[in-house]
């Protein structure tokens, strides 16, 4: 069953002799529940293409249907309502709230919603993200890795149709990487949860299920392990 699908693609920066095409009309499609790995060297368009996937970055052409809704057809509200319910971004730096705890943080996505807590799903996933008793504490009170399992916790709270992940492992040691990696490939196995996941590391790109490689913001790789 078909997730995402992506027609003419295209993200240009700037006008006249200073733009810059960072997409170039890339058209393809993700199945519910894959595992899919974008690489590409640095300003190869990667981390836009993921951006607008997401609904963050609006593209100059071309359309982006997720569970066959072209989610740049409706209003900037609309548009919000999409990131907050349909899309699970993490990142490298995690991007948590610093006043925030634990457990305010990866529910933070669900407030911002305006709908209550699912307190049962909440304790699931502090468990099974190994971060029973961390619950109260702040994000300069975590090592990398706690802060990165609580950016996962909160990317997961609203069960999105697809998990974004830039660079998840980037900014971690090879221990928590190995971790931060088997917790994703958990999630997407056990829950059916689609993961598109970029990486600048080729051991981490070939335990996913398919591999697109961008360069000059085209797809110059596609295939599926």
């Amino acid at each position: 069953m078909e997730i995402l699908r992506v027609e003419n693609l295209t993200k240009v920066y700037g006008s006249g002799t200073n733009s810059v095409k960072a997409i170039d009309d890339i058209s393809f499609s993700i199945e519910k529940g894959d595992f899919v790995a974008i690489t590409g060297a640095s300003g190869s368009g990667k981390s836009t293409l993921l951006h607008t996937l997401g609904g963050v970055d609006k593209p100059t052409k071309g359309k982006v249907y997720v569970g066959g809704q072209d989610i740049y057809a409706g209003s900037d509200d609309q548009l919000a309502i999409f990131r907050r319910r349909e899309v699970g971004l993490i990142y490298q730096f995690y991007n948590l709230i610093p006043v925030l705890n634990v457990r305010e943080n990866m529910t933070l996505p669900v407030l911002l919603d305006g709908r209550k807590v699912n307190e049962q799903k909440l304790d699931e996933l502090i468990n099974m993200l190994g971060l029973k008793g961390c619950e109260r504490q702040l994000p300069n009170q975590l090592s990398g890795g706690q802060q990165q399992r609580v950016s996962i916790g909160r990317a997961l709270m609203n069960n999105p149709s697809i998990v974004l992940a830039d660079e998840p492992t980037g900014n971690l040691d090879s221990k928590n990487s190995h971790d931060i990696l088997e917790l994703l490939k958990f999630f997407n196995r056990e829950y059916k949860q689609t993961l598109i996941m970029i990486t600048h590391d080729e051991s981490i790109a070939l335990q996913a299920k398919r591999i697109m490689s961008i360069g000059d913001g085209r797809i110059i790789r596609d295939e599926r392990l």
